[in-house]
């Protein structure tokens, strides 16, 4: 059998064939697709305007920061104003999402028009030998060279301000998980409650005796009066931290008093804080035969007749407890505020589960 060849028809290599031997290849292609230009390669103004819609994706990303911080620190929401707080969320949400999308974009946007689009296949080798390693640097000042940062420096500056300003919100909302004296207020341990402070009903704003109250009964209760706290924000935000369940059950039923808390309840009417200690959650649902107190997000689940341990679910701590007693109308009041701060357990607190 003669020998003959045969033509590639895609990569134009020539192979050629024995008689059952080993065959030699001349491959000049492997196959890959014949690149064809990109307007922005061979057109200046194409490239120029390329450049343009990148940069404008990239003032996008920081303008949605402005808007960020605009609402943040600008619009407040004082004295509970639901159209300033709708206002301030609709400008949070936009610019974290402006922020974002136009540095995504502005990137995809970049690699797509203005950097190099053909296909480099290079072994793997350890660098061992100097002129190796000056091939290697060779290299990354070329990579640097193609994504053509040096030479527009409208695209290089809108990314550097960009990326510089984009994380600026993480940080801001990251703060404000902090419980330090930072400022000197601590801000999340202290509540409405202080002592003297009657328990009316929500929404109602209606005062509840002791009397008021039958075994089993659970209200939903805030302080009567809506003081500023120096240093806290709006006074909706104080009042949604200060909500409070109220419960009545037989006193017998009360497994635990730590020493100190002797007189935090009256007659078997507890209070605790409503908020669950595991992400904020509000605690609503109560077993009246076992006094369990069930978070509906994560089922972290407290014993109300154990001072609001925590007996199953995520939560790292107890729900704080209010205590109580009653004033010279027989009123329920609060003893004092919380002795220990509302909400979620951070690491900040110095609580462990």
């Amino acid at each position: 059998m003669g020998e003959h060849g045969n033509g590639d028809p895609q990569s134009g290599a020539v192979i050629k064939a024995g008689d059952g031997k080993s065959s030699g290849y001349a491959i000049d292609n492997p196959g890959l697709p014949p690149h064809r230009p990109r307007l922005a390669d061979v057109d200046e103004k194409a490239a120029k305007r390329a450049e343009r819609q990148v940069s404008a994706l990239f003032l996008i990303s920081i303008i949605g920061t402005v808007m960020f911080f605009i609402g943040y620190f600008v619009v407040g929401t004082t004295d509970g104003d639901l159209q300033m707080l709708r206002l301030q969320n609709t400008l949070l949400g936009l610019g974290v999402a402006f922020a974002m999308l136009g540095i995504g974009l502005g990137v995809v946007q970049w690699a797509r028009a203005l950097m190099p689009d053909h296909e480099v296949i290079e072994d793997r080798k350890p660098l061992r030998k100097e002129a190796e390693r000056a091939e290697a640097a060779a290299t990354v000042n070329e990579i640097v060279d193609e994504t053509q940062i040096k030479r527009r420096p409208l695209l290089r500056n809108t990314l550097i301000g960009a990326a510089l300003l984009a994380p600026l919100p993480a940080v801001v909302v990251f703060r404000d998980l902090d419980r330090s004296d930072d400022f000197g207020v601590e801000r999340m341990r202290h509540s409405l409650w202080e002592e003297g402070v009657r328990l009316v009903r929500d929404p109602t704003g209606t005062p509840i005796r002791a009397a008021d109250l039958t075994e089993g009964s659970v209200v939903h209760v805030v302080p009567e009066t809506l003081r500023e706290v120096p240093g806290h924000g709006d006074r909706l935000a104080e009042k949604a931290k200060s909500v409070v369940l109220l419960i009545r059950m037989n006193p017998n039923d009360i497994q635990q008093v730590s020493e100190g808390r002797e007189n935090w309840a009256h007659e078997g009417i507890v209070a605790c804080s409503k908020v669950c200690t595991h992400v904020g959650c509000p605690v609503a649902l109560y077993e009246r035969h076992t006094h369990h107190l069930l978070c509906p997000c994560h089922q972290s689940t407290f014993d109300a007749a154990q001072e609001f341990k925590v007996i199953f679910g995520p939560a790292g701590r107890p729900l704080p407890q209010l205590p109580i007693t009653v004033d010279d109308e027989g009123f329920l009041v609060a003893r004092s505020d919380f002795t220990e701060p509302v909400g979620p357990t951070y690491w900040e607190r110095g609580y462990t589960s």
